[in-house]
């Protein structure tokens, strides 16, 4: 048997914010069968996405999926190409069937949720329902202040914004319009805790943070809304095309399919996703009280009730860039890396994905204690 721990020894602690730290044991069970594939001969690489073997992997991921998350049959699981962020166009094209006279509201709470608005003008008529960058995007507005339209064809939020560390609530969906259509970017969070599915109509998720690695988006949408992709919806976006072939219309990124498939095994055998909630609800506890309690030295600026569990973000004496430097630099010594914030804000960036470990984020704690002490 491997010695998980062993390996360790030679692997750096990666807190990148995507694509993110994948879990030892699937890159070792993917290192095993990456020449021959269950006995076929091939790797997973060359087999074709048409034959049984890869059948059974699409279809055992779909089937785990739904088990994870108790995806009732009034949904279909889908795994497109590309980003999450190439859905800002894709979701208005499927679900807007009179383009640009359609209004779609949006909620604006961090970069990736403002990009989906600026991508979204180009095929629907856009409504903020709130647009926090005023605020630099450091908190969100309560909901009894949201501005819905009358007539959106759906409402588009973001979970988690990985930039700026902003994560809504468990409760935000409880204060969406009961007749709007539900739409909610997940990238950054999905797998991190359960959900209810069923309070949705469609959820996306970039795979390269707890889901897999970069090149697919896992798409959970309700069947009846299928019924809304008009014909002339290119085929790579086209929901429609994509669920009546089990997403298999052309070649799919197989490899990275395989990999969410090796992925949600490893959740399984972890105790599912309540289990893994608790592990990060415990690392993102411990970080943000070392910050909270470093007198001023570490500093989290987001409100407490948004505060990201999966992207910690924080400045060194509100922002003194040099010492911020040397925190990175001296880190990278101790194999603690990818901790630089995202260039658009600058600052530091923790991102505590499932395949962290509390051990991990201890290691990492203890060295910004070593650091505090010496430059404080």
């Amino acid at each position: 048997m491997t010695d998980i721990n062993k390996i360790n020894e030679f692997r750096v602690n990666n807190f990148g914010a995507g694509p993110g730290c994948v879990p030892t044991e699937v890159l070792l069970e993917a290192q095993k069968e990456l020449l021959n594939f269950q006995g076929c001969g091939k790797s997973i690489m060359e087999v074709s996405h048409r034959g049984k073997e890869f059948e059974g992997v699409i279809n055992e991921t779909k089937s785990n999926l739904k088990k994870l998350l108790s995806i009732n049959d009034d949904y279909d699981v889908l795994f497109l190409q590309g980003g999450a962020s190439s859905l800002f166009a894709g979701i208005p094209m499927n679900l807007c069937e009179n383009g640009v006279e359609d209004t779609v509201d949006f909620i604006v709470t961090g970069s990736w949720s403002k990009q989906a608005t600026a991508d979204g003008k180009y095929f629907c008529k856009v409504n903020k329902v709130v647009d926090m960058e005023k605020e630099k995007f450091l908190t969100v507005t309560e909901p009894s202040q949201w501005k819905f339209s009358e007539d959106a064809k759906y409402v588009h939020y973001c979970d988690n914004e990985t930039i700026h560390g902003i994560e809504m609530p468990i409760t935000t969906p409880d204060h969406l319009p009961s007749n709007l259509i539900k739409v909610c970017d997940m990238s950054s969070n999905f797998l991190s805790k359960p959900i209810d599915v069923s309070k949705f109509d469609l959820i996306f998720a970039g795979a390269q943070k707890n889901a897999g690695i970069s090149g697919i988006t896992i798409v959970i949408i309700k069947k009846s809304l299928l019924l809304k992709t008009k014909p002339n919806v290119p085929s790579v976006f086209n929901f429609l095309k994509k669920s009546q072939n089990n997403s298999l219309d052309n070649t799919p990124p197989t490899f990275n399919i395989y990999i969410t498939g090796l992925i949600l095994k490893w959740i399984i055998n972890k105790g599912g996703l309540g289990e893994i909630e608790k592990l990060n609800i415990a690392k993102a506890h411990a970080l943000y009280n070392y910050i909270d309690g470093s007198n001023g030295f570490y500093r989290c600026s987001i409100d407490k009730i948004y505060r990201s569990r999966m992207n910690v973000v924080f400045r060194i004496q509100d922002g003194n860039i040099e010492l911020e430097e040397k925190f990175i630099k001296e880190a990278a010594k101790e194999n603690i890396t990818d901790i630089k914030g995202h260039r658009s804000v600058g600052g530091l960036r923790v991102s505590l994905y499932n395949a962290i470990t509390i051990d991990q984020t201890l290691i990492l704690i203890n060295f910004m204690t070593n650091f505090y002490n010496n430059n404080k």
